[in-house]
Protein backbone atom coordinates (compact mmCIF):
# COMPACT_ATOMS: atom_id res chain seq x y z
CA UNK A 1 0.00 0.00 0.00
CA UNK A 2 2.92 2.21 0.75
CA UNK A 3 4.52 1.92 -2.39
CA UNK A 4 1.05 2.72 -3.96
CA UNK A 5 0.55 5.85 -1.69
CA UNK A 6 4.18 7.15 -2.84
CA UNK A 7 3.45 6.29 -6.77
CA UNK A 8 0.30 8.10 -6.41
CA UNK A 9 2.07 11.28 -4.47
CA UNK A 10 4.26 11.65 -7.33
CA UNK A 11 2.23 11.16 -10.29
CA UNK A 12 0.02 14.37 -8.76
CA UNK A 13 3.08 16.46 -8.25
CA UNK A 14 4.03 15.65 -11.16
CA UNK A 15 0.83 16.67 -12.92
CA UNK A 16 0.85 19.62 -10.77
CA UNK A 17 4.51 20.75 -12.10
CA UNK A 18 2.92 20.11 -15.63
CA UNK A 19 -0.22 22.01 -15.30
CA UNK A 20 1.38 24.88 -13.57
CA UNK A 21 5.32 25.24 -14.71
CA UNK A 22 6.43 24.82 -11.64
CA UNK A 23 10.23 23.72 -11.64
CA UNK A 24 11.40 20.56 -10.73
CA UNK A 25 12.36 19.93 -6.96
CA UNK A 26 16.12 19.48 -7.33
CA UNK A 27 17.45 16.62 -5.65
CA UNK A 28 15.78 13.11 -4.13
CA UNK A 29 12.18 13.40 -3.05
CA UNK A 30 11.97 12.44 0.51
CA UNK A 31 9.20 10.54 2.29
CA UNK A 32 8.40 10.13 5.44
CA UNK A 33 5.92 7.58 6.66
CA UNK A 34 3.90 7.02 10.19
CA UNK A 35 1.80 4.17 10.33
CA UNK A 36 -0.76 3.56 13.13
CA UNK A 37 -3.11 0.89 13.53
CA UNK A 38 -5.33 0.91 16.86
CA UNK A 39 -7.42 -1.61 17.33
CA UNK A 40 -11.14 -1.84 17.06
CA UNK A 41 -10.67 1.02 14.46
CA UNK A 42 -11.20 -0.06 10.88
CA UNK A 43 -10.63 3.27 10.10
CA UNK A 44 -6.63 3.21 9.58
CA UNK A 45 -5.11 6.62 9.72
CA UNK A 46 -1.94 6.17 8.06
CA UNK A 47 -0.33 9.59 9.19
CA UNK A 48 2.22 10.04 5.57
CA UNK A 49 3.07 13.10 4.95
CA UNK A 50 5.23 13.08 1.59
CA UNK A 51 7.94 16.10 1.46
CA UNK A 52 9.33 16.85 -1.51
CA UNK A 53 13.12 18.44 -1.74
CA UNK A 54 12.33 22.29 -1.82
CA UNK A 55 9.35 21.24 0.16
CA UNK A 56 6.69 23.68 -1.02
CA UNK A 57 6.63 25.67 -4.70
CA UNK A 58 6.77 29.25 -3.90
CA UNK A 59 3.56 30.92 -4.59
CA UNK A 60 4.29 32.84 -7.33
CA UNK A 61 5.72 30.03 -9.49
CA UNK A 62 2.10 28.10 -9.15
CA UNK A 63 0.49 30.35 -11.21
CA UNK A 64 1.14 30.19 -15.15
CA UNK A 65 2.53 33.92 -16.10
CA UNK A 66 -0.17 35.84 -18.41
CA UNK A 67 -2.72 32.90 -18.23
CA UNK A 68 -5.34 32.64 -20.82
CA UNK A 69 -8.82 33.02 -19.61
CA UNK A 70 -11.24 32.44 -22.85
CA UNK A 71 -12.84 36.12 -23.22
CA UNK A 72 -16.30 37.45 -23.25
CA UNK A 73 -16.90 38.57 -26.86
CA UNK A 74 -20.37 38.99 -28.82
CA UNK A 75 -21.56 34.86 -29.32
CA UNK A 76 -18.18 33.63 -28.86
CA UNK A 77 -18.78 30.57 -26.03
CA UNK A 78 -16.69 30.98 -22.60
CA UNK A 79 -16.67 29.98 -19.11
CA UNK A 80 -17.49 26.19 -20.33
CA UNK A 81 -18.23 23.68 -17.60
CA UNK A 82 -19.45 19.88 -17.82
CA UNK A 83 -22.13 19.37 -14.85
CA UNK A 84 -23.25 16.04 -13.30
CA UNK A 85 -26.65 15.73 -11.84
CA UNK A 86 -28.36 12.79 -13.03
CA UNK A 87 -26.99 9.39 -14.30
CA UNK A 88 -23.56 10.51 -15.41
CA UNK A 89 -22.93 6.95 -17.07
CA UNK A 90 -25.45 8.15 -19.51
CA UNK A 91 -25.84 11.53 -19.20
CA UNK A 92 -24.22 15.43 -18.98
CA UNK A 93 -24.96 18.76 -19.38
CA UNK A 94 -22.70 20.74 -21.53
CA UNK A 95 -22.79 24.39 -20.57
CA UNK A 96 -21.41 27.60 -21.79
CA UNK A 97 -21.81 31.58 -21.40
CA UNK A 98 -21.43 34.28 -24.30
CA UNK A 99 -21.73 38.03 -23.49
CA UNK A 100 -24.69 38.25 -26.98
CA UNK A 101 -27.71 36.89 -26.35
CA UNK A 102 -27.71 35.10 -29.79
CA UNK A 103 -29.47 32.77 -31.51
CA UNK A 104 -28.10 29.45 -32.34
CA UNK A 105 -26.67 27.11 -29.41
CA UNK A 106 -25.36 23.67 -29.74
CA UNK A 107 -23.18 21.06 -29.07
CA UNK A 108 -21.22 18.81 -31.84
CA UNK A 109 -20.24 15.74 -29.93
CA UNK A 110 -19.00 12.08 -30.63
CA UNK A 111 -17.63 9.41 -28.87
CA UNK A 112 -14.14 8.37 -29.24
CA UNK A 113 -14.98 5.36 -31.85
CA UNK A 114 -17.37 7.32 -33.54
CA UNK A 115 -16.97 8.74 -37.09
CA UNK A 116 -19.39 11.34 -37.67
CA UNK A 117 -20.29 13.58 -35.38
CA UNK A 118 -23.71 14.58 -33.31
CA UNK A 119 -25.32 18.03 -32.86
CA UNK A 120 -27.65 18.31 -30.02
CA UNK A 121 -29.33 21.78 -29.61
CA UNK A 122 -29.04 23.47 -26.14
CA UNK A 123 -32.37 23.55 -24.10
CA UNK A 124 -31.97 26.30 -21.98
CA UNK A 125 -30.47 29.70 -22.62
CA UNK A 126 -31.36 32.94 -21.01
CA UNK A 127 -29.73 35.91 -19.21
CA UNK A 128 -28.30 35.70 -15.85
CA UNK A 129 -30.19 37.44 -13.01
CA UNK A 130 -28.20 40.76 -12.08
CA UNK A 131 -27.80 43.72 -10.27
CA UNK A 132 -28.32 46.96 -12.36
CA UNK A 133 -24.57 46.98 -12.07
CA UNK A 134 -24.11 43.41 -12.62
CA UNK A 135 -22.15 42.39 -16.57
CA UNK A 136 -24.71 41.30 -19.57
CA UNK A 137 -23.95 37.72 -19.65
CA UNK A 138 -25.99 34.79 -21.21
CA UNK A 139 -26.08 30.68 -20.22
CA UNK A 140 -26.83 28.21 -22.76
CA UNK A 141 -27.48 24.57 -21.21
CA UNK A 142 -27.26 21.54 -23.46
CA UNK A 143 -28.50 18.27 -22.23
CA UNK A 144 -26.86 14.97 -23.79
CA UNK A 145 -28.68 11.64 -23.23
CA UNK A 146 -28.06 8.34 -24.45
CA UNK A 147 -24.44 7.99 -23.33
CA UNK A 148 -22.10 5.12 -23.12
CA UNK A 149 -20.51 4.17 -19.71
CA UNK A 150 -16.82 5.00 -19.30
CA UNK A 151 -16.74 6.52 -22.64
CA UNK A 152 -14.57 9.47 -24.00
CA UNK A 153 -16.73 11.81 -25.91
CA UNK A 154 -15.33 14.96 -27.88
CA UNK A 155 -17.53 17.64 -27.63
CA UNK A 156 -17.45 21.62 -30.16
CA UNK A 157 -19.68 24.04 -28.15
CA UNK A 158 -21.20 26.39 -30.87
CA UNK A 159 -22.70 29.53 -30.86
CA UNK A 160 -24.19 31.94 -33.66
CA UNK A 161 -21.60 29.66 -36.18
CA UNK A 162 -19.08 30.62 -33.68
CA UNK A 163 -16.78 27.39 -31.98
CA UNK A 164 -15.12 26.90 -29.83
CA UNK A 165 -11.97 24.52 -28.83
CA UNK A 166 -12.45 21.01 -29.03
CA UNK A 167 -12.74 19.66 -25.51
CA UNK A 168 -13.66 15.91 -24.30
CA UNK A 169 -15.05 14.41 -21.03
CA UNK A 170 -14.99 10.36 -19.75
CA UNK A 171 -18.68 9.31 -18.61
CA UNK A 172 -19.22 7.29 -15.43
CA UNK A 173 -18.48 3.94 -15.35
CA UNK A 174 -21.43 1.79 -14.81
CA UNK A 175 -19.29 -1.43 -13.38
CA UNK A 176 -17.19 -1.74 -10.15
CA UNK A 177 -14.17 -1.02 -11.59
CA UNK A 178 -11.54 1.42 -9.32
CA UNK A 179 -12.55 5.09 -9.93
CA UNK A 180 -11.96 8.12 -8.37
CA UNK A 181 -13.18 11.44 -6.99
CA UNK A 182 -12.34 14.94 -6.15
CA UNK A 183 -13.27 16.44 -3.68
CA UNK A 184 -13.39 20.53 -2.10
CA UNK A 185 -15.44 23.37 -1.27
CA UNK A 186 -14.98 26.95 -0.32
CA UNK A 187 -13.23 28.57 -3.26
CA UNK A 188 -14.38 32.21 -2.68
CA UNK A 189 -12.57 34.56 -1.15
CA UNK A 190 -8.89 34.50 -2.93
CA UNK A 191 -8.99 34.80 -6.63
CA UNK A 192 -5.20 33.90 -7.04
CA UNK A 193 -5.48 30.91 -4.85
CA UNK A 194 -8.63 29.18 -6.74
CA UNK A 195 -6.61 29.82 -10.00
CA UNK A 196 -3.72 27.59 -8.58
CA UNK A 197 -5.73 25.64 -7.02
CA UNK A 198 -7.48 24.78 -10.21
CA UNK A 199 -4.50 24.28 -11.89
CA UNK A 200 -3.26 22.04 -9.60
CA UNK A 201 -6.91 20.22 -9.79
CA UNK A 202 -5.98 19.72 -13.73
CA UNK A 203 -2.62 17.88 -12.89
CA UNK A 204 -4.12 15.61 -10.57
CA UNK A 205 -6.98 14.72 -13.46
CA UNK A 206 -3.58 14.27 -16.59
CA UNK A 207 -2.02 11.99 -14.32
CA UNK A 208 -5.15 10.18 -13.07
CA UNK A 209 -6.91 8.83 -15.61
CA UNK A 210 -9.33 7.16 -13.02
CA UNK A 211 -11.06 10.59 -11.37
CA UNK A 212 -14.19 11.07 -12.57
CA UNK A 213 -15.16 14.47 -11.02
CA UNK A 214 -15.00 17.14 -8.58
CA UNK A 215 -17.34 17.11 -6.21
CA UNK A 216 -17.94 20.82 -4.84
CA UNK A 217 -19.39 21.30 -1.48
CA UNK A 218 -20.34 25.11 -2.00
CA UNK A 219 -19.10 28.54 -1.02
CA UNK A 220 -18.05 29.25 -5.09
CA UNK A 221 -18.12 33.13 -4.09
CA UNK A 222 -18.83 35.32 -1.45
CA UNK A 223 -22.24 37.10 -2.62
CA UNK A 224 -24.30 34.90 -4.53
CA UNK A 225 -26.21 37.86 -6.00
CA UNK A 226 -22.90 39.08 -7.30
CA UNK A 227 -22.96 37.98 -11.27
CA UNK A 228 -19.47 39.33 -11.32
CA UNK A 229 -17.99 37.22 -8.64
CA UNK A 230 -19.76 33.90 -10.55
CA UNK A 231 -18.11 35.36 -14.09
CA UNK A 232 -14.78 35.43 -12.54
CA UNK A 233 -15.62 31.53 -10.85
CA UNK A 234 -16.65 30.34 -14.18
CA UNK A 235 -13.76 31.88 -15.89
CA UNK A 236 -11.45 30.46 -13.28
CA UNK A 237 -13.43 27.02 -13.59
CA UNK A 238 -11.69 26.27 -17.06
CA UNK A 239 -8.31 25.57 -15.79
CA UNK A 240 -9.51 22.69 -14.08
CA UNK A 241 -9.18 21.63 -17.61
CA UNK A 242 -6.52 19.08 -18.96
CA UNK A 243 -3.40 20.51 -21.27
CA UNK A 244 -5.25 18.07 -23.29
CA UNK A 245 -8.84 19.56 -23.84
CA UNK A 246 -10.15 16.78 -21.06
CA UNK A 247 -13.24 18.62 -18.96
CA UNK A 248 -13.44 17.89 -15.26
CA UNK A 249 -17.33 17.35 -14.54
CA UNK A 250 -18.41 19.41 -11.40
CA UNK A 251 -21.10 18.08 -8.89
CA UNK A 252 -22.56 21.31 -7.24
CA UNK A 253 -23.66 21.74 -3.68
CA UNK A 254 -25.25 25.04 -2.80
CA UNK A 255 -23.34 26.29 0.23
CA UNK A 256 -24.34 29.22 2.80
CA UNK A 257 -22.95 32.24 0.40
CA UNK A 258 -24.25 31.23 -2.75
CA UNK A 259 -27.71 32.55 -2.04
CA UNK A 260 -29.88 33.32 -4.65
CA UNK A 261 -30.94 32.48 -8.38
CA UNK A 262 -27.81 32.54 -9.90
CA UNK A 263 -26.57 29.24 -8.74
CA UNK A 264 -29.49 27.13 -10.57
CA UNK A 265 -28.30 29.42 -13.28
CA UNK A 266 -24.87 28.23 -13.59
CA UNK A 267 -25.97 24.66 -13.07
CA UNK A 268 -28.93 24.00 -15.07
CA UNK A 269 -31.50 23.07 -12.05
CA UNK A 270 -35.17 24.33 -12.96
CA UNK A 271 -35.73 28.07 -11.22
CA UNK A 272 -37.37 26.56 -8.17
CA UNK A 273 -34.67 23.41 -7.71
CA UNK A 274 -33.87 22.83 -4.16
CA UNK A 275 -30.64 21.21 -5.13
CA UNK A 276 -30.54 17.46 -3.63
CA UNK A 277 -29.96 14.60 -5.57
CA UNK A 278 -27.81 11.22 -6.11
CA UNK A 279 -26.62 9.23 -8.64
CA UNK A 280 -23.74 6.75 -8.96
CA UNK A 281 -20.32 7.22 -9.68
CA UNK A 282 -19.73 3.99 -10.49
CA UNK A 283 -21.54 0.65 -10.39
CA UNK A 284 -21.68 0.59 -6.52
CA UNK A 285 -20.49 3.89 -5.49
CA UNK A 286 -23.66 6.15 -4.72
CA UNK A 287 -23.36 9.97 -3.71
CA UNK A 288 -25.80 12.18 -2.65
CA UNK A 289 -25.66 15.54 -2.79
CA UNK A 290 -28.05 17.37 -0.13
CA UNK A 291 -28.71 21.07 0.89
CA UNK A 292 -28.05 22.72 3.98
CA UNK A 293 -29.20 26.18 2.70
CA UNK A 294 -32.93 24.93 2.91
CA UNK A 295 -35.11 22.47 5.63
CA UNK A 296 -32.92 19.83 6.54
CA UNK A 297 -36.18 18.03 7.93
CA UNK A 298 -39.23 17.31 5.83
CA UNK A 299 -39.44 16.70 2.48
CA UNK A 300 -35.31 16.40 1.98
CA UNK A 301 -35.32 14.46 5.04
CA UNK A 302 -37.69 12.13 3.82
CA UNK A 303 -36.01 11.32 0.18
CA UNK A 304 -32.59 11.07 2.07
CA UNK A 305 -33.99 8.07 4.37
CA UNK A 306 -35.53 6.59 0.93
CA UNK A 307 -32.60 6.92 -0.98
CA UNK A 308 -30.53 5.31 1.94
CA UNK A 309 -33.14 2.55 2.08
CA UNK A 310 -32.85 1.80 -1.34
CA UNK A 311 -29.47 2.30 -1.89
CA UNK A 312 -27.55 0.41 1.05
CA UNK A 313 -27.87 -2.97 -0.47
CA UNK A 314 -27.24 -2.28 -4.09
CA UNK A 315 -23.90 -0.61 -3.46
CA UNK A 316 -20.50 -0.95 -1.91
CA UNK A 317 -19.99 2.75 -1.08
CA UNK A 318 -22.68 5.07 0.23
CA UNK A 319 -21.24 8.85 1.03
CA UNK A 320 -23.07 12.16 0.71
CA UNK A 321 -22.23 15.59 0.41
CA UNK A 322 -23.44 19.17 1.63
CA UNK A 323 -21.60 22.02 2.68
CA UNK A 324 -22.52 23.38 6.51
CA UNK A 325 -21.14 20.16 8.52
CA UNK A 326 -22.91 18.28 11.28
CA UNK A 327 -19.24 17.82 12.85
CA UNK A 328 -17.79 21.00 12.48
CA UNK A 329 -14.21 21.83 13.19
CA UNK A 330 -14.47 25.58 13.97
CA UNK A 331 -18.21 26.70 13.79
CA UNK A 332 -21.43 25.03 15.49
CA UNK A 333 -23.11 21.90 14.53
CA UNK A 334 -25.63 22.53 11.63
CA UNK A 335 -29.48 21.30 11.57
CA UNK A 336 -27.56 17.60 9.39
CA UNK A 337 -26.40 16.75 13.04
CA UNK A 338 -30.18 16.52 13.87
CA UNK A 339 -31.86 15.30 10.78
CA UNK A 340 -29.24 13.49 8.70
CA UNK A 341 -27.12 12.09 11.15
CA UNK A 342 -29.35 9.37 12.70
CA UNK A 343 -30.22 8.39 8.88
CA UNK A 344 -26.61 8.21 8.12
CA UNK A 345 -26.05 6.16 10.82
CA UNK A 346 -29.19 3.41 10.04
CA UNK A 347 -28.55 3.08 6.91
CA UNK A 348 -24.48 2.67 7.57
CA UNK A 349 -23.52 5.53 5.35
CA UNK A 350 -19.42 5.78 4.76
CA UNK A 351 -18.43 8.48 4.24
CA UNK A 352 -20.04 12.13 4.72
CA UNK A 353 -18.43 15.21 3.20
CA UNK A 354 -18.66 18.69 4.17
CA UNK A 355 -17.28 22.05 3.76
CA UNK A 356 -17.75 25.97 4.96
CA UNK A 357 -14.86 25.69 8.20
CA UNK A 358 -12.04 26.67 6.18
CA UNK A 359 -9.65 23.91 7.63
CA UNK A 360 -9.01 20.05 6.91
CA UNK A 361 -10.83 17.40 8.96
CA UNK A 362 -11.31 13.67 9.25
CA UNK A 363 -13.09 12.54 12.09
CA UNK A 364 -12.67 9.10 13.40
CA UNK A 365 -15.73 6.69 13.03
CA UNK A 366 -18.72 8.41 14.60
CA UNK A 367 -22.26 6.08 16.07
CA UNK A 368 -24.34 7.55 18.91
CA UNK A 369 -22.09 10.64 19.33
CA UNK A 370 -18.68 8.47 19.76
CA UNK A 371 -16.31 6.74 18.01
CA UNK A 372 -17.02 3.46 16.77
CA UNK A 373 -15.27 1.15 14.53
CA UNK A 374 -18.90 0.63 12.88
CA UNK A 375 -19.49 4.30 12.39
CA UNK A 376 -19.47 7.19 9.83
CA UNK A 377 -17.00 9.42 8.89
CA UNK A 378 -16.54 13.07 8.23
CA UNK A 379 -13.99 14.47 5.88
CA UNK A 380 -14.19 18.26 5.08
CA UNK A 381 -14.13 21.06 5.68
CA UNK A 382 -12.84 23.23 2.39
CA UNK A 383 -9.91 24.87 0.98
CA UNK A 384 -10.21 25.35 -3.04
CA UNK A 385 -8.91 28.93 -2.29
CA UNK A 386 -10.28 30.95 0.20
CA UNK A 387 -8.00 31.69 3.91
CA UNK A 388 -7.58 29.03 5.99
CA UNK A 389 -8.98 28.62 9.72
CA UNK A 390 -7.22 26.84 12.48
CA UNK A 391 -9.10 24.13 13.55
CA UNK A 392 -10.40 23.65 17.21
CA UNK A 393 -8.29 20.16 17.42
CA UNK A 394 -9.26 19.45 21.70
CA UNK A 395 -12.58 18.69 20.12
CA UNK A 396 -13.00 14.70 20.84
CA UNK A 397 -14.02 14.07 17.32
CA UNK A 398 -10.63 16.33 15.89
CA UNK A 399 -8.51 13.80 18.27
CA UNK A 400 -6.90 10.77 17.26
CA UNK A 401 -7.68 8.64 15.83
CA UNK A 402 -8.91 12.10 13.99
CA UNK A 403 -7.17 14.53 12.50
CA UNK A 404 -7.31 18.30 11.89
CA UNK A 405 -5.12 20.79 9.86
CA UNK A 406 -4.80 23.84 8.19
CA UNK A 407 -4.15 24.74 4.23
CA UNK A 408 -5.08 25.02 0.47
CA UNK A 409 -6.07 21.62 0.01
CA UNK A 410 -8.49 18.89 -2.16
CA UNK A 411 -9.40 15.28 -0.95
CA UNK A 412 -8.82 12.61 -3.17
CA UNK A 413 -10.93 9.47 -2.98
CA UNK A 414 -10.31 6.12 -4.18
CA UNK A 415 -13.22 3.83 -4.58
CA UNK A 416 -11.42 0.06 -4.79
CA UNK A 417 -14.28 -2.79 -4.25
CA UNK A 418 -12.03 -3.86 -0.54
CA UNK A 419 -10.96 -0.13 0.28
CA UNK A 420 -12.03 3.62 0.36
CA UNK A 421 -8.92 5.49 0.71
CA UNK A 422 -9.19 8.83 1.50
CA UNK A 423 -5.77 11.16 0.57
CA UNK A 424 -5.96 15.10 1.88
CA UNK A 425 -3.53 16.68 -0.88
CA UNK A 426 -2.16 20.44 0.05
CA UNK A 427 -1.54 22.93 -2.44
CA UNK A 428 2.47 22.15 -3.71
CA UNK A 429 1.62 18.19 -3.57
CA UNK A 430 2.20 17.41 0.36
CA UNK A 431 0.02 14.64 1.19
CA UNK A 432 -0.74 15.74 4.32
CA UNK A 433 -3.38 12.98 5.81
CA UNK A 434 -4.61 9.34 4.16
CA UNK A 435 -7.14 6.51 5.92
CA UNK A 436 -8.59 4.22 4.53
CA UNK A 437 -11.94 2.66 5.47
CA UNK A 438 -13.03 -1.05 4.60
CA UNK A 439 -17.03 -1.74 3.76
CA UNK A 440 -19.64 -1.31 5.68
CA UNK A 441 -20.36 -5.40 6.33
CA UNK A 442 -16.79 -5.37 6.58
CA UNK A 443 -16.53 -3.10 9.63
CA UNK A 444 -19.78 -4.74 11.21
CA UNK A 445 -17.80 -8.17 11.22
CA UNK A 446 -14.77 -6.84 12.98
CA UNK A 447 -16.83 -5.43 15.27
CA UNK A 448 -18.19 -8.07 15.83
CA UNK A 449 -15.61 -10.54 16.10
CA UNK A 450 -13.87 -8.27 18.85
CA UNK A 451 -16.50 -7.80 21.34
CA UNK A 452 -16.81 -11.94 20.79
CA UNK A 453 -13.43 -12.51 21.92
CA UNK A 454 -13.12 -13.89 25.26
CA UNK A 455 -10.58 -14.95 27.44
CA UNK A 456 -9.24 -18.88 26.41
CA UNK A 457 -8.26 -20.94 29.96
CA UNK A 458 -5.10 -22.61 29.65
CA UNK A 459 -5.47 -26.23 29.69
CA UNK A 460 -4.74 -28.33 32.65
Amino acid sequence: MKAVNQQLARASISGYRQATGAPAARGTERVHSAGTIRRGFVVVPLAVLFMFSGVFFPADAAAKEGVQLAPLEGARPAQWRVIWTDDPAHRATVSWNTAAPGKEHRVHFKAAEAGEWTVVECDRNGRFTGREDSPVLYYHHCRLTGLKPATKYSLVMESDGTKSPEFYFVTAPDDDRTVRLLFGGDSRSDRPMRQKMNQMLSGLLADQPSIVALAHGGDYIVNGYNLAQWSAWMSDHELTATADGRLLPIVPTRGNHDFGPIFNEIFGFPQDDENYYGFNLAGDVRLLTLNTEVSTAGEQALWLEDELAHWRPKCEWLLAQYHRPAFPAIKMPSSAKRDWVPLFEKFNVDVVLEADGHNIKRTPPIRDGQVDSTGVVYLGEGGLGVKQRTPLSKRWFLQPPGFSSMGHHVQLLTFEKDRLTAQVIRYGGEVADESVIVPHERRQALAHAASARKPVALEQ
